[in-house]
């Protein structure tokens, strides 16, 4: 996964995009414009283009791009945020840190011995079974 200022930095680049693709399509499909002083022939028979609908795609697409950019901005570390209380911070992280490894151990240790006592039962249980059907054909069969 990228880094914040990664993200910002994409972010930034994708509503540039966005700006560019929407002024481009609006250029494209908008109707021309006479001017009063030069005579231009207008084509009335150009098909209706939905200028509307692009305008409102391009307005969402580019308001949700800058609130993605608002709570990216708002999740960089504050200029408050003073080599010491990054410390801090690292140390109290590190600490949990500790904390949660030594659980870990913990678990994994007892999960070792509880391993080694269901592999005993099994094997005791193989042990069991072999004796089991060793004696059942050791016996001789009764004569009908």
């Amino acid at each position: 996964m990228a880094d914040r200022l990664t993200q910002l930095q994409d972010a930034v680049n994708s509503l540039a995009d966005q700006f560019c693709n929407a002024i481009g399509v609006l250029q494209q499909c908008g109707p021309p414009a006479s001017f009063s002083n030069i005579q231009t022939a207008i084509n009335k028979d150009q098909p209706a283009n939905p200028t509307e609908e692009y305008a409102q795609l391009f307005a969402a697409l580019i308001a949700r791009t800058a609130k993605d950019i608002d709570v990216l901005i708002d999740s960089l570390p504050s200029e408050e945020s003073t080599a010491a209380l990054q410390a801090a911070s690292l140390y109290r992280l590190e600490e949990e840190n500790h904390e949660a490894a030594a659980r870990l151990e913990e678990v994994v240790y007892r999960g070792d011995v509880l391993l080694e006592k269901i592999q005993s039962a099994l094997a005791d249980i193989a042990q069991s079974q072999l004796k089991t059907r060793s004696g059942t054909h050791s016996q001789p069969l009764p004569d009908s």
